[in-house]
């Protein structure tokens, strides 16, 4: 039997206004844990934390932060610490700009890798050493398909990414006799608002339509199709649960099989 329920545990997912974020958090409430997320909206922070799991086993709290901002990320941590330890961590927050390489400066590159990247390493800094301490704790970087297929116009967006991926494995290799297990997702195309964005972008470049291009992008899908935020958040709930017990240091890609990789 497959063992998905989480319980008592207590979760962290970052950046979860909206999209696979959101979905994360109420997946995770939805198996019973007690989730403990933030984003920057305020509005967006207080929607998402008036969600009721169904069976009421879990429950939502939410906080507004700025994930790129380090005494923001470290407030955000006191908090949550303050109702007890943590055993999963679910680094979501991100942002991905479309820009040319050549027109980037410092600054760009400095700020998204604080925000995508230093994110993850301060959280999991903070929390790690709770898992190891009771010998048990899930850490799941979400990453991208950018990290194996990077794209020029997401060129800083798809470095973080893969420092993400690097940075999982080897935590994991580190840290897995302690309990601790964590391992990388890698989304491709969902339909979230990232994707809306880049297809309008797109669209005003080639002077056509939002949904000419991502029904386009659909068709380079082998299953038809983009994904959606919540069979990204189906594989984030087997990974943060016991029946993934022997899976640590893994990227597991969720793109309905476009990634060429073998």
């Amino acid at each position: 039997m497959i063992n998905l329920d989480l319980s008592g545990k207590r979760a962290v997912v970052t950046g979860a206004s909206a999209g696979i974020g959101a979905a994360a958090v109420r997946a995770l409430a939805d198996q019973g844990a007690h989730v403990f997320f933030c984003a920057r909206n305020a509005e967006n922070v207080a929607e998402l934390a008036a969600y009721k799991p169904p069976g009421g086993g879990g429950s939502v709290s939410g906080f507004a932060a700025d994930m790129g901002d380090g005494a923001a990320v470290e407030g955000f941590l006191d908090s949550v610490l303050a109702e007890g330890p943590i055993d999963i961590l679910v680094n979501n927050v991100g942002a991905s700009p479309s820009r040319n390489f050549l027109y980037m400066s410092d600054d760009d590159w400095s700020s998204l890798f604080e925000l995508n990247l230093m994110s993850a390493v301060r959280c999991t800094r903070r929390l790690l050493p709770g898992m190891r301490s009771q010998k048990w704790g899930r850490v799941v970087m979400i990453s991208s398909g950018a990290a194996l297929y990077p794209g020029a116009a997401l060129i800083d967006y798809a470095a973080t990414k893969a420092a993400m991926v690097a940075t999982g494995k080897a935590l994991a290799r580190k840290y897995g006799a302690d309990g601790v297990l964590v391992n990388s997702v890698l989304p491709g195309l969902i339909h979230t608002s990232m994707w809306e964005r880049a297809a309008g972008e797109v669209a005003q470049a080639n002077k056509t339509t939002s949904e000419a291009v991502l029904a386009a992008n659909a068709r380079s899908v082998p299953v038809g199709r983009y994904g959606t935020a919540e069979e990204v958040a189906a594989l984030i709930v087997f990974l943060c649960s016991e029946a993934a017990s022997y899976i640590n240091g893994a990227a597991i890609a969720v793109d309905g099989g476009q990634g060429g990789h073998v």
